[in-house]
């Protein structure tokens, strides 16, 4: 099960891509509201999470992500709940993925160190990468069993690398065909 956590304010397309995506892919991805109910994005899109914060669980997880919107990664990084989650996944190996301004919470969890990544270009989020090699030209950098996106322009970049880790590049390629996706 992949988990991808909305707060108030977060970036409609660095969530509802991927997820899309995945889904596309047959990938079992539930949205999980923080805090319970619908999640206002930061464009004003309203969206009713499949699950509660409370439903989450690390014994069926196969990744767990991070959309970013400033405001809803303020709001993300509030909770000790989804703090604990993403650093006990990392620790357990279980993949965890953050796009634009997401990743600089990985950064302050302690969960970069030594790793590549790539967040907004921009020094507010870029400075809190803290033991990250960043790579601001690319879309979509994997590292381990970390994966981070650049931006809401990057969500299909971000997205197909999700799907290829979780479903092969095969499937990858397929949904990418399906919409015709062209790098």
């Amino acid at each position: 099960m992949v988990y991808l956590f909305l707060a108030p304010g977060f970036e409609e397309a660095e969530a509802l891509v991927p997820t899309d995506l995945l889904r596309r892919a047959g990938v079992e991805t539930s949205l999980v509201a923080v805090p319970e109910g619908p999640v206002t994005g930061g464009h004003g899109i309203t969206v009713q999470a499949d699950l509660p914060l409370s439903g989450v669980s690390l014994e069926n997880a196969s990744l767990l992500v991070l959309p970013g919107g400033g405001v809803g990664v303020a709001n993300l990084g509030k909770s000790d709940e989804v703090r604990r989650l993403f650093t006990e996944a990392d620790a357990r190996g279980i993949p965890i993925a953050a796009i634009c301004a997401a990743p600089s919470l990985l950064g302050n969890w302690g969960l970069l160190h030594g790793r590549n990544a790539v967040c907004y270009p921009d020094a507010r989020w870029e400075s809190q990468m803290t033991d990250a090699t960043l790579h601001p030209d690319q879309g979509a950098v994997d590292d381990g069993t970390l994966t981070t996106g650049r931006a809401a322009g990057s969500a299909f970049d971000f997205g197909l690398r999700l799907v290829a880790r979780l479903a092969g590049e095969e499937m990858a390629a397929k949904v990418a065909a399906g919409i015709h996706y062209s790098a």
